[in-house]
């Protein structure tokens, strides 16, 4: 697979492909052709002193939020915009808020209703086609949009049975049930995110994988304070 911006579309399409074929050299079998990246609604550029490196984010949110960002936040085959009132919002509400407070909450109901015992956790039963075409055709914002419905569908199922409640019945075969699908579905998430956010995906899957719940040091994604990022200053 060759990756490019769309303003060397043409070099990349017609003439290297040309030079391969004199050289007897063979092509590529894929070519992503990706858009720009704006910031804050403008192209980026040197006179106006809006070139955005990195490090600058990843200093802040770290790698995998920032993988996640553009890899959600920018389209796949369209121009995107970043700035850093979205990059915190999708840390804190997406990131924080939906993924690493379902980690927290199923690790902690399962240390303190089970000991950190997990028992049996059934296989994953979730539809992952969606998925799967996405990566095939490099929608890589499409294949992470179904990754957070199956994020937000955990959540819900955690509001609606209440583990908390199950706790004060005599109902501890179902409360084990209800655990265990939890750690089922976070297992599966963790797996369909390996290929974006692999640190993410291996503390996941080291907190659940064996078992038993087992710790990590802090939490998947630390709270940010605005005034620590650049612009917000």
């Amino acid at each position: 697979m060759q990756v490019i911006g769309k303003d060397i579309l043409r070099f990349h399409a017609a003439i290297w492909p040309g030079i391969l074929l004199g050289l007897g050299a063979p092509l590529p079998k894929t070519l992503f052709v990706h858009g720009f990246i704006n910031v804050e609604g403008q192209k980026m550029s040197k006179s106006l002193g809006n070139v955005l490196h990195p490090k600058q984010i990843i200093d802040v949110f770290g790698v995998d939020a920032c993988r996640y960002y553009f890899l959600r936040h920018i389209p796949s085959y369209e121009d995107g915009d970043f700035s850093w009132d979205r990059m915190h919002a999708a840390y804190q509400n997406e990131l924080g808020n939906e993924l690493g407070n379902a980690v927290q909450r199923t690790a902690a109901m399962i240390k303190q209703y089970q000991e950190g015992i997990i028992g049996s956790i059934p296989d994953g039963s979730h539809d992952d086609q969606s998925y799967h075409a996405a990566i095939e055709q490099c929608r890589f914002d499409r294949a992470l949009d179904s990754v957070w419905e199956q994020v937000r569908g955990l959540n819900q199922y955690i509001d609606e049975e209440k583990p908390w409640e199950l706790s004060k019945k005599d109902t501890k075969d179902h409360l084990q049930e209800v655990l265990a699908y939890q750690v089922s579905c976070l297992l599966e998430i963790a797996d369909l995110l390996a290929p974006f956010l692999p640190e993410t995906a291996e503390k996941i899957q080291h907190v659940f994988r064996e078992g038993f719940v087992r710790p990590i040091e802090g939490t998947l994604f630390p709270r940010i304070e605005k005034d620590v990022i650049p612009s917000m200053a």
